[in-house]
């Protein structure tokens, strides 16, 4: 892929996206621009990637083939005011901002614009992203392919109608604070039975990785796989029962579309 690409914004997310950009060898160092404000972050994007790091907004967006927009969704408007009349017509713009639609990025553009909206997750620090994308009409099937060259570099995406966004967001945005949250309870358990904390925890991590690599490998339905382990009369079935009885699968899709709703309301 040889294309510059340019971020607004240094933080996590950006410095996770630029990670896989160069491991998976997509694309150079020298060929990578990202902004910020604070001198801590230029330089530790610097010594991290070896990339361009400057404060300067609307020359990281006129060079830029593709442009990301990482930067907090309340800067938005901020932002594209100093940046929108550097942008050139052919630069391709993907947004990974919360709540901005596609609607609204282009207004605040104020003229036609190649845009995608995605939405990765926090998994993308350790390669292991599931984002979204959606794009707009001016966006080319390349283009869009393109893309997922960059998404696919530090884990999986899906094409998704924008309407699915909010949806998007409780099954995957915001998902893994649920998984940290049972892996937490396991642990516990583990711990009030007498398992150093730190072991516990490896225990517990690594069960759900496997069992998450199950479903993704095998193409299995999640409840032929729990059936799988329930043995006739045995522990497994056991502690099946009594998350049953206590409400885990109603819990879960209750605060999913909580989630959900939270994001619409928020639109």
């Amino acid at each position: 892929m040889n294309k510059t690409i340019s971020f607004i914004g240094g933080g996590n997310m950006a410095g996770a996206i630029i990670g896989g950009i160069l491991k998976s060898g997509l694309t150079t160092k020298e060929q990578i621009t990202a902004t910020a404000k604070t001198e801590q972050t230029l330089v530790s994007l610097r010594e991290r990637f070896g990339i361009t790091a400057t404060r300067d907004n609307r020359e990281a967006a006129r060079s830029a083939d593709i442009l990301f927009l990482a930067v907090k969704p309340h800067l938005f408007e901020e932002i594209i005011s100093q940046i929108k009349d550097c942008v050139r017509p052919e630069t391709l713009i993907i947004s990974i901002a919360a709540g901005q639609t596609i609607e609204k990025i282009e207004s605040l553009f104020e003229k036609n614009i190649k845009l995608i909206r995605a939405m990765p997750n926090t998994p993308a620090l350790v390669g292991e992203a599931m984002s979204a994308l959606c794009a707009n009409e001016n966006v080319t099937e390349t283009e869009l392919a393109e893309a997922g060259f960059i998404f696919n570099s530090f884990g999986k995406y899906e094409v998704v109608p924008e309407s699915m966004m909010d949806t998007v967001i409780g099954v995957s945005g915001s998902s893994p604070a649920y998984a940290y949250l049972f892996l937490e309870a396991m642990a516990d358990a583990a711990v009030a039975d007498g398992m150093p904390r730190a072991q516990a925890y490896k225990f517990a991590a690594q069960s759900v990785l496997g069992a998450a690599k199950m479903v993704l490998e095998t193409g299995m339905h999640p409840g032929a796989l729990k059936d799988a382990v329930c043995s006739p009369g045995g522990t497994t079935i056991e502690a099946v029962a009594v998350l049953e009885q206590s409400g885990l699968r109603s819990a879960v899709i209750s605060a999913q579309r909580a989630c959900v709703q939270k994001s619409r309301d928020m639109t």
